[in-house]
């Protein structure tokens, strides 16, 4: 429902606006694991941290394309993310119905893609200040394998499924061509959360183009009989938007 009142808000505002500003977002940089707690099943699978396997840094890129009508902006998100671990394991981990025991070597794949759909609107504009909020329809496609290749072990646990999100942003002007941003969308329910959140510095040398760099942090999961899992990604982040 929300979302065929965002459309035809969208449209309404596009027969009443001057033009629309279609544009392209691309986002990049290094990914980092604060941490990645596990148990496959939810219930009765060990409880692990991925950080006893030594994540490694992970390249990262998420795109996003949009339009803006007036003080609406839809967009659409993807935002793929992999991590490898490996090391050896100091006590027995059960995972999806896999034995893995103590000392065996082990290579973990921490996967999580994100697909968004996300409407805003500027509620507040001023010359140095524009303050908008709106809502997100995202997609999770998850997975987390173990492997030992010297046991020839290997199990998996995949996951897909919806989390609506609110989202806010925040941008101060500081000058005519820099500002400081904060954007923000999350969510928080019965057996779980999702919070993704962005805060960094803008430059637009140009009418076309912005150019950024920040601090990202996504952070978040659910605690429930299928899976248990809550991660805490870090991400230095550098950007750019083009006004096509």
């Amino acid at each position: 429902m929300i979302w065929r009142a965002a459309l035809l808000t969208l449209v309404l505002a596009a027969a009443a606006a001057a033009s629309v500003q279609p544009w392209l977002d691309t986002e990049f940089g290094m990914a980092f694991v604060g941490y990645n707690d596990i148990g496959v099943p939810g219930d009765t699978g060990t409880r692990f941290s991925l950080m006893d396997l030594d994540p490694d840094p992970a390249l990262f890129v998420r795109i996003r394309p949009g339009i803006t009508i007036g003080r609406h902006s839809l967009s659409v998100l993807v935002a793929p993310l992999r991590i490898e671990a490996g090391g050896v394991l100091e006590s027995p981990v059960s995972f999806a119905g896999t034995v893995f025991p103590a000392g065996a070597p082990v290579d973990a794949t921490y996967r999580f893609d994100s697909y968004r759909l996300s409407w805003m609107y500027d509620v507040y504009r001023r010359e140095d200040l524009v303050l908008a909020a709106g809502a997100s329809a995202k997609i999770r496609d998850a997975a987390i394998t173990l492997s030992s290749a010297p046991l020839e072990l290997s199990a998996a646990k995949t996951n897909t499924g919806f989390v609506p999100l609110l989202t806010a942003s925040a941008d101060y002007r500081v000058s005519p061509e820099l500002k400081l941003r904060v954007h923000a969308a999350g969510l928080a329910g019965p057996v779980g959360r999702a919070e993704d959140v962005f805060a960094g510095v803008v430059w637009t040398p140009s009418d076309i183009t912005s150019l950024r760099a920040g601090y990202r942090f996504v952070e978040g999961g659910a605690d429930v009989d299928e899976v248990y899992n809550f991660t805490m990604i870090h991400y230095a982040s550098l950007g750019a938007t083009v006004r096509l």
